[in-house]
């Protein structure tokens, strides 16, 4: 005699597509409640119907009615392949901001194994499309607006900054016409330049070639360097390139800070307005005020938040 099966295993038999949605488009992870002066709208649609991906918005609360406030794309990191918009940093970014008098947009974007590059990059651009295009909605100031992401959302970022004059780097939909120009970007310990990066021991000292597809990409270096080129942010630098800040850990474990170093020579080069801040016994992943759950040798929300204002707030503001 067959065992009985309850209700509910069988059900969930009969019903594979449901999990598999449940497996592509996990809930978002719910955010803190907004302190005090900031609002936050999460989920929000910015790519065509069929995707997944969504943005979490972020701006100050009481705004007058006609103003027009600069804004900046938050792009999370996570190795290319996992990361959230919500998580503890993208929070603190935003919500800095967001006090500061800026409109935020923290990014999801395409993370699916073999489709990642260059569609990540094309969303991140959208986002920068989707400000522009709601700019009336949102009381968006359009020719004032600045990128900033952590580690791969640090790549991503420099990438956004420097290449938007690069055609097939371009997404073609869907804000067909509208730039994606910015005017600042700020880096967090993001790769650079894909080709040199090393591999780094516990105190953040390079121990030699990094190897393997760098997560990113589905060819290796050897097979397709100029792949790998291509998806390097200092080969795009010109003297065009927007007002760079970028700020790394020395004790990096995870992206070597030779890359930043590596960064800001390209961009002393080009003669590009930037600065380097290396911060001492710091890892990877800090956030504007922590790491480790300990607080930074330098607050660096004053820091951020000076350099956007410099770029992206004019004497209107």
């Amino acid at each position: 005699m067959s065992p009985k099966i309850p209700l509910l295993a069988l059900l969930l038999l009969l019903l594979p597509s449901t999990n598999a949605l449940a497996v592509d488009a996990p809930t978002p992870r719910a955010l803190p409640a907004a302190p005090e002066g900031v609002v936050i709208e999460q989920n929000v649609s910015y790519l065509a119907p069929d995707r997944l991906e969504k943005l979490d918005l972020y701006y100050p609360a009481n705004r007058p009615k006609k103003a027009l406030f600069p804004a900046v794309v938050i792009i999370h990191g996570g190795g290319w392949s996992g990361g959230e918009k919500s998580a503890g940093r993208e929070f603190n970014i935003g919500t800095t901001l967001a006090k500061a008098g800026y409109v935020c947009a923290s990014v999801e974007y395409m993370k699916e194994k073999g489709r990642r590059w260059p569609t990540n990059l094309f969303d991140c651009k959208n986002a920068v499309r989707f400000l522009r295009s709601k700019a009336e909605q949102y009381q968006v100031d359009v020719d004032h607006i600045g990128v900033i992401g952590g580690s791969a959302g640090g790549h991503l970022s420099l990438m956004v900054a420097y290449t938007s004059a690069i055609k097939e780097l371009e997404p073609e939909s869907p804000y067909p016409g509208v730039s994606d120009r910015v005017q600042a970007c700020v880096d967090l310990y993001g790769v650079s330049d894909l080709p040199t990066r090393q591999t780094v021991d516990k105190q953040g000292n390079p121990t030699g070639p990094a190897t393997g597809d760098a997560g990113l990409l589905t060819e290796s270096r050897e097979a397709n360097p100029a792949l790998w080129k291509l998806a390097s942010p200092v080969t795009h630098i010109s003297q065009n390139s927007p007002p760079t800040l970028i700020l790394h850990g020395l004790i990096d474990s995870t992206v070597d800070r030779d890359q930043s170093k590596e960064l800001d020579r390209k961009l002393t080069e080009a003669g590009v307005e930037h600065q380097l801040i290396l911060i001492p016994g710091v890892g990877h992943t800090f956030d504007l005020q922590t790491w480790n759950r300990k607080p930074l040798p330098q607050d660096l929300r004053p820091v951020v938040v000076g350099f956007f204002d410099k770029h992206l707030k004019g004497p209107s503001h």
